[in-house]
């Protein structure tokens, strides 16, 4: 066994190098109609097949809350089920590690693969390996990580950044896909066939057998899991494809990398998951893989199984009583696929492997908001609540959207333009002889302005009116009408 036990706290959870704030950002996205359209169609048909499957349980949402209730469960008690954890994986002849940040993590993984003497890792899809940076950190060692899910193939041969939890490249479409298959397999494998088309089958088949050599070949595997059972020790991992079922299998080698909020108590507790998850990412019933591992088995699959689990930030995350239910989050991304802010401007905007509602909300607690991409984020919503409404975990993104914007402002020290106005409106309804002399100043414009439509203001004021009129001001107060009535007069 080897064993680190975790010290202080470090949020070194890198953004994507050289992103600016996700306003400019998704500005630049918006001019992409090529995307909003792989969005739009992507989304919308995500969404139509999660509907249908999810209706088909009257007893939903008792799902939703018994697994937001197994999840606060955990989080409540983490470090006794972290325990419970380890001493399970290490019964079963898996070798335990504990990584404070991204950088420890990731030197975890070198050393096990330069231990092996290995060259290449094959990889499962898995958004915490991304979050810290793996495969960088593999390339500078020497040591080339080969993805194996059809979408983070794409990504990696088209030298991009995945922009969506379950379908990285979603911002693709088919011929774009052909493209880069026909332009890159052959430079890092075997090449994409000659009369290569655009047909989801075709494009399928070309990665099946540009990644089948590599499958063959490859003495080490890496994974993330989806959940960690505590009371058995076994990793989780569902997906659509079976590149993970080869790469979980054939290696000798396995290296899992776990972020320490994926533990479930029991292993009566997945099965609610494994009807909340695929229903909410895939819109399917069931994952046409699930594959569990518990610990090494002579002459059946790896010898030498590691398990790394990674705080990076969690810890943080957990000590805040409400915004610890971020780390409910069972990577489905329901959210991305109801929010119209996530359709329109893409993952991209984010910068950073969680886009989206919960990217939103996830990323300036695990790295803090001294970037000005994780300043922004808290704002990178329209607060509509589809979001709360699509997550089976239940986490309340717009309240804690809400609560980030407010920490944003606080920590600034800085009074913003917003907060001047409402500490003048807050000054003004204090005396009602002060409001009665504003209303009387406001008639004025009121009646200046008699059958004329204000559209267009100067300064900040002119985004305001650019979707919408302004009203005009009330040619006399309440205060007026209610004298003239008292007067007799009826207008």
């Amino acid at each position: 066994m080897t064993t680190t036990t975790p010290g202080p706290l470090q949020r070194t959870t890198p953004t994507f190098v050289g992103m600016p704030k996700f306003p400019k950002a998704a500005r630049t996205a918006l001019a992409n109609t090529q995307q909003r359209r792989n969005l739009a169609h992507a989304t919308g048909v995500i969404r139509a097949k999660r509907a249908k499957v999810v209706a088909e349980l009257p007893q939903w949402e008792d799902l939703r809350l018994a697994g937001s209730q197994a999840k606060d469960e955990v989080l409540t008690h983490l470090a006794a089920y972290l325990e419970q954890l380890e001493t399970n994986l290490v019964a079963n002849g898996a070798q335990v590690h504990w990584a404070r940040d991204a950088a420890e993590a990731c030197q975890i993984v070198v050393d096990i693969a330069k231990a092996t003497g290995a060259d290449e890792v094959v990889k499962v899809k898995s958004m915490a390996t991304q979050e810290i940076e793996l495969n960088e950190a593999l390339e500078a060692a020497g040591i080339r990580a080969w993805e194996t899910d059809l979408a983070e193939l794409i990504v990696q041969l088209g030298h991009d950044r995945p922009s969506h939890i379950l379908v990285p490249a979603i911002h693709r479409n088919r011929s774009e896909i052909r493209e880069i298959f026909r332009r890159e397999m052959h430079l890092v494998g075997r090449p994409a066939p000659e009369d290569l088309t655009d047909e989801p089958r075709r494009l399928a088949e070309a990665a099946r057998l540009h990644l089948r050599e590599k499958f063959l070949r490859a003495k080490v595997a890496v994974s993330g899991a989806n959940f960690a059972i505590a009371d058995t020790g076994t990793l989780v991992v569902v997906e659509s494809e079976g590149n993970g079922r080869m790469c979980l299998t054939l290696p000798e080698t396995l290296v899992s990398v776990v972020g320490i909020e994926k533990v479930l108590p029991t292993w009566q507790d997945l099965g609610t998951f494994l009807q909340l998850l695929p229903r909410s990412s895939t819109g399917e019933r069931m994952n046409p893989y699930t594959s569990m591992w518990t610990g090494v088995h002579p002459g059946d699959g790896p010898q030498q199984v590691h398990v790394v689990l990674v705080d990076n930030g969690r810890t943080h995350v957990l000590a805040d009583p409400v915004g610890r239910q971020a780390l409910r989050c069972i990577r489905c991304s329901a959210c991305l696929n109801v929010c119209p802010v996530y359709e329109r401007a893409g993952g991209h905007a984010y910068g950073s492997v969680y886009p989206g509602p919960i990217g939103s909300i996830l990323n300036p607690q695990l790295r803090g908001t001294a970037s000005d991409i994780d300043k922004s984020l808290p704002y990178a919503s329209s607060l509509c609540g589809a979001c709360f409404e699509a997550c089976p975990m239940r986490i309340d993104i717009p309240t804690l959207l809400v609560k980030l914007r407010a920490q944003v402002v606080d920590e600034s020290g800085r009074t913003s333009a917003e907060a001047r106005a409402m500490k003048a409106l807050a000054w003004m309804f204090g005396d009602s002889r002060r409001l009665e002399k504003v209303q009387r100043a406001a008639t004025l414009g009121g009646r200046v302005l008699s059958g004329r439509t204000v559209r267009h203001l100067p300064g900040p004021f002119a985004g305001w009116l650019s979707v919408r009129d302004l009203p005009n001001p009330p040619t006399q107060t309440f205060r007026d009408w209610w004298d003239a009535r008292d007067k007799g007069d009826p207008s």
